[in-house]
């Protein structure tokens, strides 16, 4: 058995920390009588849930645990001889097995492990769902519905917020969405970019504002990083600013966003929050920006430390990347909007809007649906914008026209083929000449918020942290590109790499700091010539720090796409490896090309980008069948 575990290592089929975990597991308790076989069967069990939770899913189906579905299927010797030598157990035999085990619960006692219907979790991991699901399920929904709203009013105040609905005319979704939110303590609002969600949230909150203005509601603002937080500032702000409304009324409005892990109060070296469920956040209505890149094990603590009477908000965009970390909860939930709405909910909402929304019947309908919305229509992209057109069909899986798109000569998307030759010229000359104009302010002396801002415009982005079409391998070579053409003038001894124009991403929270994983900053001299690094926060202003006190950070001339959530950039080059592997997906390309405002340069081969657009990402979980009562 060693042999063939140290074989799934070498391979990659199994990281270290699975094995590892695996061996606690089966040696945990030395009174329990088992066979070779059984032992054989808890270890791959466990094994293989350690290397599902490394990879982003919440639990381990068992029907995964088959030869053909072990490891993705890409090792069959491996994981025939690892099955047989569990006992070649079905599906049957893998729940008796492990229902017998004591380090296996149904989650009715502590046990490192829960199995539920065939799904197989770790502790943490099944808690942090059921708590989700709890929150999203039948009980909060229910007493969202039963919120005292004067519909009356309420109908009066979307029409003057958003304009009377026209007979025969479109579904205004974003004043649905609103209506959604106003007479639900829990609402979610998902749309690409452009559809407006922040214009639409800005008007809601004004709604909500003049619906109770006797309560003075405590409003808050949170994203999950710290660009995201600086961008939902900036935008609701501007937002906000077009809004008919009083002074006072403004003045309940919050300054700026914060980070979900400032919001909660994050201690540093610590796992535990200033907020939780026995001292809740001091708030009566929480917006929540990029809700894509909330991981389950954050949702759950977000929901346990928001107080009983609050509102939640939830904004994202179901077809981005799911967070790196495990789960996919915006996209789990996002699936019912299919459902539409319950005959109860279409009508009230008809009646609000002026908007005729048909009920749809169902057959194992999830309270969420009613909880739902999503924006439809894009005001950024019109039908003749090639970035417009390009993400419509990757989100579609369509190929074919994605790869013609990027053939046609448009104005504001461009395709750059890449042969298995490693040719980097014309990608790091392109990548120089999109950080020039920021590397002569540095070079002029120019002011930290003008330089930031500068940078903000364009970026690399990338699929890989490893490789020489990743992170690491493409911020070498840019850096040493740059240093040639002396745009920057990179020590020779490399110890702390620290130069002026150098940018670099946080990747460890500091509460202590105020910086967290994503914000992104620049080495400039201060007034006395001492390097230093500025960061700009969500309100806008900027501050600095030396760089011996940063967390922990590398350099960012290039990010992975996963980082660049919740940013967007003027000018954004998107890079893909010249061969195919399967943490490319639509999702990531999706993400990738929505990123860019108004132009997008792709760097990729037709193969590997066809094979990526036609890939969906799956992530796998138990929370959709929670949220409909069927586990």
């Amino acid at each position: 058995m060693n042999l063939l575990y140290e074989q799934a290592q070498n391979s990659g089929a199994l990281k270290s920390l699975d094995v590892q975990f695996a061996r606690m597991i089966t040696g945990g308790h030395a009174s329990w009588s088992e066979s070779d076989s059984e032992k054989a069967a808890l270890m791959l069990a466990a094994a293989c849930l350690s290397a599902e939770a490394g990879s982003g899913h919440v639990c381990l189906h068992l029907e995964q645990l088959q030869p053909d579905m072990l490891f993705g299927g890409r090792f069959p010797a491996l994981a025939t001889a690892l099955w047989q030598l569990a006992g070649s157990p079905d599906i049957q035999q893998w729940l008796a097995l492990l229902h017998q085990h004591p380090s296996v619960s149904d989650g009715s006692h502590p046990a490192p492990l829960v199995l539920q219907d065939n799904r197989l979790y770790l502790q943490r991991m099944w808690q942090s769902e059921g708590k989700v699901a709890a929150f999203f399920n039948a009980e909060k929904i229910v007493q969202g519905a039963s919120l005292a709203v004067d519909e009356g009013r309420l109908r009066t105040i979307l029409n003057t917020l958003f304009g009377d609905a026209e007979s025969g005319s479109d579904t205004d979704w974003q004043k649905v969405a609103a209506a959604v939110a106003a007479t639900q303590r829990i609402s979610i609002i998902s749309g690409g970019p452009g559809t407006g969600k922040t214009t639409t949230v800005a008007k809601l909150l004004a709604a909500l504002v003049q619906l109770y203005p006797e309560q003075k509601l405590r409003i808050q603002l949170a994203a999950p990083t710290g660009k995201a937080a600086a961008r939902l500032t900036d935008s609701l702000g501007q937002a906000i600013l077009e809004l008919p409304l009083s002074a006072a009324e403004r003045e309940l409005f919050p300054d700026e966003a914060s980070t979900l892990h400032r919001l909660l109060g994050a201690q540093p070296g610590s796992q535990r929050m200033r907020y939780h469920l026995g001292n809740p956040l001091h708030l009566d209505v929480l917006v929540v920006d990029e809700a894509s890149m909330v991981d389950l094990p954050m949702m759950a603590r977000l929901i346990e430390a928001l107080p009983e009477q609050a509102r939640v908000i939830f904004l994202g965009d179901r077809d981005q990347l799911a967070s790196v970390e495990a789960g996919a909860v915006l996209g789990d939930i996002c699936r019912f909007a299919e459902q539409g709405y319950s005959p109860e909910r279409a009508t009230q909402l008809s009646y609000l809007t002026g908007c005729q929304l048909k009920p749809t019947q169902t057959a194992h309908p999830a309270k969420v649906r009613d909880s739902l919305c999503l924006l439809r229509h894009s005001y950024r992209f019109d039908s003749g914008s090639g970035i417009g057109r390009l993400a419509t069909a990757v989100n579609a899986g369509e190929s074919t026209t994605a790869v013609r798109i990027l053939g046609e000569g448009l104005p504001d998307v461009t395709g750059y083929p890449l042969n298995e030759t490693e040719d980097f010229q014309p990608l790091l000359d392109a990548c120089v000449s999109g950080y020039k104009p920021y590397l002569l302010g540095v070079a002029k002396g120019g002011s930290a918020e003008s330089i930031l801002q500068a940078f903000s415009r364009f970026q690399v982005l990338c699929a890989l942290r490893e490789g020489p079409f990743g992170v690491k391998g493409l911020n070498e070579r840019i850096e040493q590109l740059l240093n040639r053409k002396g745009l920057i003038r990179r020590p020779a001894v490399l110890a702390g790499k620290w130069y002026a124009g150098r940018p670099v991403m946080i990747s460890r929270n500091d509460s202590a700091l105020g910086l967290f994983n994503g914000d992104i900053g620049i080495a400039l001299p201060d007034g006395q010539g001492e390097l230093r690094v500025w960061f700009q926060l969500p309100g806008g202003e900027v501050k600095s720090v030396q760089p011996s006190r940063l967390p922990a950070h590398e350099t960012a001339y290039a990010m992975t796409v996963h980082k660049s959530q919740g940013s967007e950039f003027e000018h954004t080059l998107f890079v893909l490896p010249n061969h195919f592997l399967p943490v490319l997906t639509r999702e990531l390309v999706y993400t990738a090309i929505t990123r860019a405002r108004a132009k997008l340069s792709l760097y990729a081969s037709e193969k590997v980008f066809s094979i990526a657009t036609r890939t969906r990402t799956h992530r796998r979980s138990g929370l959709a069948q929670r949220l409909i009562g069927q586990g």
